[in-house]
């Protein structure tokens, strides 16, 4: 009897030497190098950035009435809360008085360390904040004028609204700013994009219109003292 032997096409077979091919055809028509092995990234070395937000109070000049976070680190005894005092000095322990109005935060805390280093710290480290500022003045034509807390990124408007809002007499288009340290004032638009600075005197002038009526009124009054004589 002939025996016959057949050949019997198993489908796992077929599939597996298709994927076979079909994935040595893809990665011939790449370059070598353009797949990186395994060990490629091995032994290589990586920087560490480290990304600093801008400090807060780095741009602002010290000013008497401010009021400070002082942090000496590792010395808790010589750190706390403390005011400017009119003469623009603040009293620290151990060094006593420093001259801070006119300085920055930054270049007050390198006048401090530098008073430590001589005779009582050793490389001293110390850290200020402003933790609140001084306060602004606001005069003429407003419902309650007087003297009020600064708050951070003050514009007219919000200055205005502390003081109660424009009077019926006032005009409510331009300030007048006198700034810190300054003697003359500064005509400034009245609206959000105007800011107000620690310490700056704003003045509401009164409109021409009450001006000239205040101007009158005198003359109105003293008209008709002279109308009523007569008619006696």
């Amino acid at each position: 009897m002939r025996r016959t032997l057949s050949l019997v096409r198993r489908p796992g077979i077929a599939a597996g030497a298709g994927l076979l091919a079909l994935l040595w055809t893809a990665s011939s028509a790449f370059p070598q190098d353009a797949v990186p092995a395994n060990d490629s990234l091995r032994g290589q070395e990586y920087e560490t950035v480290i990304v600093t937000a801008p400090r807060k109070n780095a741009d602002y000049t010290l000013g008497p009435s401010d009021k400070l976070r002082i942090t000496v680190y590792g010395e808790d005894d010589l750190s706390g809360e403390f005011q400017i005092d009119g003469a623009g000095t603040v009293r620290l322990p151990l060094i006593g008085q420093v001259k801070a109005a006119g300085l920055t935060a930054p270049q007050l805390e390198a006048r401090v360390e530098e008073a430590l280093d001589h005779g009582y710290l050793l490389n001293a480290r110390v850290a200020i904040e402003v933790t609140a500022y001084r306060p602004i003045y606001i005069i003429g034509q407003v419902n309650k004028p007087g003297e009020y807390p600064y708050v951070s990124n003050m514009s007219a408007l919000n200055a205005i609204a502390l003081a109660g809002g424009f009077s019926e007499k006032a005009v409510e288009s331009t300030l007048y700013v006198r700034h810190d340290g300054e003697t003359e004032e500064h005509a400034v638009t009245a609206d959000g994009s105007t800011r107000i600075n620690p310490g700056d005197v704003v003045r509401v002038r009164e409109s021409f219109f009450w001006d000239f009526a205040d101007v009158l009124s005198p003359l109105t009054g003293l008209a008709y003292v002279a109308t009523a004589a007569a008619a006696t």
